[in-house]
């Protein structure tokens, strides 16, 4: 088998194994787009990449085996969900066919014609990398992108892109079961903005310092004619930030960040707030995002804008025309006076986070928390107590067991039943659900005119979203 070692003007066919990965299925269809003959394999798959693959007409199979690769493509892409003994994956292996990780074919067929500009963080990288692409695109720089979410914006994860930027959303996940190396190493950033260091992905990263350590890969990374754009509220980032040698400019809503909100009205359905920077920068922005979170994730658009001289004008036209990315507070319908968010919340300061962002977004109404910890470090016991803490600013709270507990030893597994308990405890209103089934007639039974449900999960969560939708047209 060759990895890396292809020529890139002899590939023609190339097979995606776990195609339905965020990253896998927009690789896919960027690759199409630029004249490859691309299908995949997959199992399991649902919505929304399933379906924007199958319109592409990229081929999907289920299932994996060894005849997929029947006859052999000129280039294997191997997702980071597929382990060594996946019969494709032997397959490719045993035929010695050329393959490569998701990243590396980033790299290879994108990022090195271009200056890539990587977003990176445990929170916030997906909408600030839509963020940064929409800036340039406003600002006429056609910009390419490749961004772990479907954005509103281009109706799609991905743009090609003729000008000098690539943004990429920078994943600290491993990159294959051939490489254990983040993914973001292969992105060589020449602009990098770090939004947040927590600890996370329990699975790979046995501590917070494991976390740490492969961030600061990341930073000494950048060359020294690069930029880096630091939120200086978050600590781990401002402390890892000192050890990249290019320059660096920082944001944040505290001192001593060099652009920071100085003022701020979480209003109802709008955010405004007035910044100032070096050079006796201040402006007032308009925001139609929700929350702190969003409102430091706008402050990286800002820093970028301001340090490519881009008049605050652009700036503004970008933040009041981006139409946000699906499932990061996606609103999915509105039925019987019914708000249904959809929002890919997972880790216990994003759940928190948006939270607080949504309840002085929409004023007094009552406000739902259904969630589903789906994550390989959601559903072990790592933030078994963190989680009973970040639901205080719901009125309701559901939580359904998550799913695989079985591969997980039984004494890692996060209890679900223990954290409604732990929640019950501070006084909010919890329930606990084993199933979808049983909490959907909940929902319907239970939901008023005016009720706002915010749905948490990383997966399908079973299709609830669309169930509940359903049943609420039925109601009306």
């Amino acid at each position: 088998m060759n990895q890396e070692r292809f020529d890139n003007r002899q590939i023609r066919t190339i097979h995606f194994i776990g195609i339905c990965g965020t990253g896998m299925g927009t690789l896919a269809a960027m690759l199409q787009e630029a004249g490859y003959q691309v299908q995949g394999s997959d199992q399991n798959v649902y919505p929304p990449m399933s379906t924007f693959l199958s319109s592409r007409g990229i081929p999907i199979i289920d299932g994996y085996g060894a005849e997929n690769l029947k006859p052999p493509p000129d280039l294997v892409v191997v997702g980071n969900v597929i382990r060594r003994d996946n019969p494709e994956a032997v397959a490719a292996l045993e035929g010695g066919l050329n393959y490569c990780s998701m990243p590396q074919a980033l790299h290879r067929f994108f990022l090195n014609s271009s200056q890539s500009v990587v977003a990176a963080g445990t929170h916030g990288k997906t909408t600030t990398a839509a963020l940064l692409v929409w800036l340039l695109t406003v600002a006429g720089m056609d910009p390419g992108c490749l961004v772990g979410g479907l954005l509103a914006n281009f109706h799609q994860s991905y743009r090609l892109g003729k000008g000098t930027y690539f943004v990429v959303e920078g994943d600290e996940y491993d990159t294959a079961f051939f490489d254990k190396e983040p993914k973001f190493l292969h992105y060589q950033p020449k602009i990098c903005v770090l939004t947040s260091v927590e600890f996370d992905h329990a699975d790979i990263f046995p501590d917070l310092q494991a976390v740490e350590n492969a961030f600061a890969k990341l930073m000494k990374s950048i060359p020294g004619d690069g930029l880096l754009i630091v939120n200086s509220d978050d600590p781990g980032a401002s402390r890892l930030s000192r050890g990249a040698s290019c320059r660096l400019v920082t944001y944040g809503f505290k001192d001593p960040a060099q652009y920071r909100v100085e003022k701020v009205d979480y209003g109802v359905g709008a955010t405004r707030c007035s910044v100032c920077g070096p050079q006796g920068f201040k402006v007032t922005f308009d925001s139609p995002l929700a929350g702190a979170h969003n409102l430091s994730n706008t402050m990286a658009m800002v820093v970028l804008g301001r340090e490519l001289a881009l008049e605050t004008g652009i700036i503004q036209q970008a933040l009041s025309t981006f139409r946000g990315v699906r499932r990061r507070q996606e609103v999915r319908g509105e039925p019987n006076g019914v708000t249904v968010i959809d929002d890919y919340a997972h880790h216990p300061t994003a759940v928190q986070a948006t939270l607080e962002a949504l309840r002085p977004f929409y004023g007094n109404r009552r406000l739902w928390a259904i969630f589903e910890p789906r994550t390989n470090s959601s559903k072990r016991r790592v933030f078994q107590e963190r989680y009973a803490t970040v639901f205080d600013g719901a009125d309701l709270v559901l939580i359904k067991e998550p799913p695989g507990l079985d591969r997980i030893d039984p004494e890692e597994r996060l209890s679900a039943r223990q954290l409604v308990a732990d929640i019950k405890a501070r006084g909010v209103n919890a329930h606990y659900f084993a199933i979808v089934d049983e909490m959907l007639p909940f929902i319907l039974s239970r939901v008023e005119s005016g009720d706002v449900l915010l749905v948490m999960s990383t997966g399908s969560f079973d299709t609830l979203i669309d169930k509940i939708l359903e049943g609420l047209s039925r109601l009306a």
